[in-house]
């Protein structure tokens, strides 16, 4: 591990804005930011570009980037201490455990933002709008609570469409290309890192909003999902 690496590291351990694999925080976020304000969180957050930005422009919103990368978090983390925004927090875990973190109806939304696109169908569960992930979400999330996706993967783009046809969740909205024209809402308008790099090379932003149903299919749903993968691979 690199010098800088390792500095940041040891900051981390004294930001007050960060938490790594806390114990007993499930259901005590309140606490944390000392208030009842709704909890947002920015899943695979990187360098937390949204959880900063959306603190910034949400004063009355409590918002909480999650990521396993403890060097990526370091400077959404140290931007946030900069601009006393005292409505942004970090979580360093896995987010496929994000359910041991959160209560049920403890978070009101969640933002996926430019997350890797898992392009191999073998990987496909791996994609954080798989309903692998739906169903942790469920879990924490308020009744009607939304999923915000932002990618610039045509791939992950349509397959989440798809998962939001299959598994019966309402869609909020659904926008081709971000930026076609000037009427882009400004929490669209937060650029991440990730989405400067334009690793997909679509030159395209794509945007999903939907929310879950009160009740998700059964994983026998998935198998028939999956199967759908392959033959449109092969294809």
């Amino acid at each position: 591990m690199g010098q800088k690496k390792l500095i940041r590291f040891a900051e981390l351990n004294t930001f007050p804005n960060v938490l790594q694999y806390p114990e007993g925080i499930k259901g005590k976020w309140n606490r944390f930011f000392k208030n009842d304000n709704p909890i947002t969180l920015e899943l695979a957050c990187g360098k937390g570009e949204y959880a900063v930005g959306l603190g910034q422009l949400y004063p009355q919103k409590n918002f909480i980037g999650v990521d396993q990368k403890g060097n990526r978090i370091w400077v959404g983390a140290k931007k946030a201490l900069q601009q006393r925004l005292h409505n942004v927090a970090f979580l360093r875990i896995q987010i496929d455990r994000v359910n041991e973190y959160f209560d049920t109806n403890e978070v009101s939304e969640i933002w996926i933002t430019f997350p890797d696109p898992q392009l191999r169908t073998g990987k496909s569960k791996k994609r954080l709008t798989h309903p692998k992930f739906l169903r942790l979400y469920q879990q924490i999330l308020v009744p009607g609570g939304l999923i915000h996706l932002k990618t610039d993967s045509p791939d992950l783009y349509r397959f989440t469409r798809l998962v939001i046809e299959w598994y019966n969740c309402k869609l909020k909205q659904d926008i081709d290309d971000v930026y076609k024209d000037n009427s882009t809402s400004d929490d669209l308008k937060i650029k991440t890192h990730y989405e400067s790099l334009d690793i997909a090379g679509s030159n395209r932003i794509h945007y999903l909003k939907f929310c879950l149903p009160e009740i998700l299919p059964d994983k026998t749903k998935d198998k028939e999902l999956q199967e759908f993968l392959k033959e449109y691979e092969a294809k």
